[in-house]
């Protein structure tokens, strides 16, 4: 009997603690529709805007909070700089040989609402992307930085964090 209670208590302590918690696009401010131009491009590295508006509009599309539309009829506009693009070494063999490169992409972002011409959010963002350089190629570093990158800009606008 004692037992049964003690169930029943902890049942009823863990049904109340647990509040709802919802994924809505509050955090985006009321916005339910989303452009996604090409991003501005401020390096000499090529090919770094399409990757980039790609993998945007796969992430929001997937994540489907937020429709994607044309900028015609969007509610809300994700602005992006691509700001900075490196690569360098990473680790190396005991005969001071490169095993590992890293390509880091810096990034301005923000969310406009088309509607009230306010900015929703806005901030700089930077991750990396490692890869090998025996077994790999340049272009995974590049996908790995732009897959983390994608996932922050998509977290803060839908998530809030």
């Amino acid at each position: 009997m004692k037992t049964a209670l003690l169930l029943a208590a902890a049942v009823a302590a863990l049904s109340f603690s647990c509040g709802v918690y919802t994924f809505s696009p509050s955090a985006a401010g009321g916005i339910k529709t989303i452009a996604i131009p090409l991003p501005e491009n401020q390096t000499t590295e090529y090919g770094l805007p399409e990757l980039l508006s790609r993998e945007l509009s796969q992430v929001f599309v997937a994540d489907n909070t937020i429709k994607v539309v044309p900028e015609a009829g969007a509610e809300g506009k994700l602005e992006v700089i691509i700001t900075r693009y490196s690569r360098d070494a990473y680790t190396f063999s005991a005969g001071e040989q490169v095993q590992e490169y890293s390509c880091k992409i810096d990034i301005k972002a923000r969310l406009l609402n088309v509607k009230s011409d306010k900015v929703v959010w806005s901030e700089n963002l930077s991750d990396f992307g490692i890869y090998s350089s025996s077994s790999e190629t340049e272009e995974d570093g590049k996908l790995r930085a732009i897959e983390k990158l994608v996932n922050q800009v998509l977290n803060k606008t839908v998530k809030g964090w």
